[in-house]
């Protein structure tokens, strides 16, 4: 047995046609898109810094100007006219070190207060002309050279400071200063030592001879600058002779 059901009629809107249920609702106007205006023109701003370059005014300069420099918040420009040659930075005198060279070849008139200002300038340099003169003879002597001489300072500052007892003032740079300004002598005389033939006694006479005035300046300028040893002048002389007569014998032989 069938059951029948009551569909409700279909009532559509007024306004819309019956035949046409699926038709496509007309799309919605598309806003109106107007460009933007453009803004209006920003007048000069005080407070923003302004830096005006005029490319007319510049003039090529004579000198080559250095970089800015910043001082205490303010800038500053220098010249490389004002800076230090680069021997003075480094900290190297050469009138200082030619002054001392000229007074240790005068042994008689030994200026001491030349030497009050120790280096390692003027001594590098006496040391590497010594080991150049031992190569052109034939010795590769420069790692002897350098280890004798630091033994020497050493074996020379622990002498004078137990002679001086706690009046001692010898520090070891200074020691090490003087060590190499005195062998002056010996650099004088490795270079003779190649025009003489060895085995000789003329050679050996003027290995005592150059040994004998490292000693003589050594001891004077240990003991005026060191101001203490003056009682014990003799043994800190034998110890000066015996480093430098170890260096003349590196000559000879």
């Amino acid at each position: 047995m069938e059951k029948e059901f009551n569909v409700p009629p279909v009532v559509f809107p007024t306004g819309v046609s019956a035949s046409l249920p699926h038709q496509r609702r007309a799309p919605a106007a598309a806003p109106n898109f107007q460009p933007p205006r453009p803004a209006a023109s920003l007048g000069p701003n005080h407070n923003l810094p302004f830096m005006s370059f005029d490319i007319d005014s510049t003039r090529p300069s004579s000198s080559f100007s250095a970089a800015p420099v910043f001082t205490g918040g303010n800038i500053s420009s220098g010249s490389f006219e004002d800076e230090l040659p680069l021997l003075d930075e480094l900290g190297i005198n050469t009138r200082q070190i030619w002054r001392k060279t000229l007074s240790i070849l005068n042994p008689i008139r030994l200026k001491t207060n030349l030497h009050e200002d120790a280096d390692l300038s003027g001594p590098f340099l006496f040391l590497l002309a010594f080991g150049l003169f031992q190569l052109l003879a034939g010795k590769f002597h420069f790692g002897i050279i350098l280890g004798w001489v630091t033994v020497a300072a050493l074996f020379l500052y622990a002498v004078f400071n137990m002679l001086a007892g706690r009046s001692g003032n010898l520090d070891l740079y200074r020691c090490l200063s003087l060590v190499g300004y005195c062998m002056l002598p010996l650099v004088i005389f490795s270079a003779f030592s190649l025009f003489l033939p060895h085995g000789g006694v003329l050679i050996f006479a003027l290995g005592a001879v150059f040994a004998l005035w490292s000693t003589r300046v050594c001891t004077l300028l240990l003991l005026e600058l060191a101001s203490s040893g003056e009682e014990h002048r003799g043994l800190i002389a034998y110890a000066c002779f015996l480093v430098y007569t170890l260096f003349s014998l590196l000559v000879i032989f």
